[in-house]
């Protein structure tokens, strides 16, 4: 379990580079998510957390000034726990998926204040950056460039390794303990969190051509989902 938080924070941190470097959406949780399933071995069920956080935050764009919560983290996390707190349990719930959706999607607003704190001190560089050109000391701008680079990888995979070796100690420790009635609430909660989701993003949706775009793509990846739940 030790190496596989460590790898999963390695990786989680590459996926968390591009909400800031690359930009290739490979940070979005219906892309995350499923690729620590794939590294854990489990990809259904990082597809289903994946799923279940886009749909939650996709009202939350990352426009001018604005920084959304962390919805990559989050799913990250939520992904990792609920799958190595299953190979310690012995069985992964529907419950337990949702148990650590309550417990890591508060992270993903915890870890928005981290990213401002990085945009405040790349800020900084940047005026520093500035001072550099002006003495034509492009080395020193260079290794600006990396320090950001550096801060935006490091800080990420720091808040998984610690995060997440917590947070699958307290659920394989509270899991178990739970009444039936608290499980039972869990599972329904499970059922109703698509419903939710779904009326997050219709919500979102401001241009009618695009509704038929948005059931076309929920079709696909019930689809989707089905084939690898054969598989």
């Amino acid at each position: 379990m030790i190496l596989n938080i460590i790898i999963v924070s390695v990786a989680g941190g590459i996926l968390c580079l591009d909400r800031v470097v690359l930009q290739a959406m490979i940070s979005r949780p219906i892309v995350a998510a499923p690729v620590i399933g794939l590294i854990l071995g489990d990809p259904y069920t990082g597809l289903i957390a994946g799923a279940f956080i886009e749909l939650f935050w996709i009202d939350q764009l990352p426009i001018g000034a604005y920084i959304p919560p962390n919805d990559t983290l989050a799913a990250i996390l939520i992904t990792a726990s609920s799958i190595e707190s299953a190979h310690y349990l012995g069985n992964l719930s529907q419950g337990l998926i949702v148990l650590a959706v309550l417990l890591f999607l508060p992270l993903g607003i915890l870890a928005r204040k981290m990213e401002l704190w990085l945009c405040q001190g790349n800020e900084k560089l940047a005026d520093v950056a500035l001072s550099d050109a002006a003495r034509g000391d492009v080395r020193s701008i260079a290794r600006k460039h990396l320090t950001a680079i550096l801060k935006a990888y490091l800080f990420p995979a720091a808040f998984i390794l610690v995060t997440l070796p917590i947070g699958i100690a307290l659920m394989t420790w509270a899991y178990p303990r739970l009444a039936d009635w608290t499980i039972r609430g869990l599972t329904l909660t499970y059922s109703l969190l698509p419903l939710i989701g779904t009326a997050v993003a219709l919500n979102a949706i401001n241009i009618r051509g695009t509704v038929p775009v948005f059931c076309a793509v929920f079709l696909v990846g019930t689809v989707i989902i089905r084939f690898i739940r054969v598989i």
